[in-house]
């Protein structure tokens, strides 16, 4: 059964339920909602469309990667320019109180909360492949949000962990890059960080051991022994992920192979099936109402 992921819009600026709520939305055309503030935090990504965000007096035209995070408290609204493109975006709204339950176990949780505030707002934008991996993670939300399977309330807790956790780090690193210092535990992250950063570019181990200036037989036990798994099988698994989350955005697929690293569409493709079960067709569908 394909499942339409995307919520009509509502002008409704308050929460009906306790912790979090997300929401997908692609409209023409929007009704006029005022400025107005919450006692939460709006976790705003703009995928497409022409308007202008208004935040605390200073006018924005948001581009598509765009994240503005809204703190408790600051007046903002949105104008729409122009209704002749689609107009879409993600919204998480999170509470205080939720938040709190997650920086028991890590304060890395509330690391975006936290500039929020200091600033009145923050705004952010991110690379392509990291909004990828964003979308990817909110309609996997949405879709466990959507469905009854056991399990279901926990999977959501460990999806909206992941996903608040992951927008966190994504900012933290791109604020502050690391030295690389190549021990055993560093130089597998720094592999890590290289892979995810040039996935759609050659990653032979050779180039990687010219890169990270160590022999390609300590990259490839190290690699496996940290991992579990031989560094081309991670690599086509990452490559697979990127690329199931792009689709998923709604990128074309027989574009996205190329766009992360696969030389060849018919490789791409019998990888997939063997990832995921199905066509990369059949598994959107299943997911995402055309």
């Amino acid at each position: 059964m394909k499942k339409n992921l995307k919520t009509e819009f509502s002008t409704r600026q308050y929460m009906l339920y306790r912790d979090f709520e997300i929401y997908y939305y692609s409209d023409k055309t929007v009704p006029d909602v005022k400025q107005h503030s919450h006692d939460y935090y709006e976790f705003y990504f703009f995928l497409e469309g022409d308007i202008i965000m208004y935040l605390n007096q200073t006018a924005l035209a948001p581009t598509p990667g765009t994240m503005i995070v809204i703190p408790p408290g600051i007046p903002h609204h949105i104008r729409q320019v122009d209704t002749k493109s689609s107009y879409k975006r993600i919204v998480f709204w999170i509470t205080e109180d939720f938040l709190k339950t997650l920086t028991n176990v890590s304060e890395d949780y509330y690391y975006l909360s936290d500039l929020s505030k200091k600033e009145n707002g923050f705004i952010h934008k991110f690379t392509d492949i990291e909004f990828n991996s964003i979308q990817g993670k909110v309609f996997t939300l949405i879709d466990e949000i959507h469905s009854n399977r056991f399990g279901r309330d926990a999977k959501i807790l460990l999806n909206v962990s992941d996903f608040v956790l992951s927008v966190n780090r994504f900012v933290y690193e791109s604020l502050n890059p690391e030295v690389t210092d190549l021990s055993e535990d560093t130089l597998y992250q720094s592999i890590i960080q290289y892979i995810e950063s040039h996935i759609d570019e050659d990653l032979s181990l050779d180039l990687l051991a010219e890169k990270m200036h160590v022999s390609k037989f300590h990259i490839s036990h190290i690699f496996t022994e940290t991992n579990g798994l031989p560094l081309h099988k991670y690599i086509t698994k990452k490559r697979l992920d990127m690329c199931r989350d792009a689709i998923l955005s709604g990128q074309d697929i027989s574009l996205v192979s190329e766009s992360y690293g696969f030389s060849d569409y018919s490789v791409f493709y019998r990888a997939f099936i063997k990832e995921y079960g199905k066509s990369p067709k059949k598994y959107r569908d299943e997911i995402l109402r055309k």
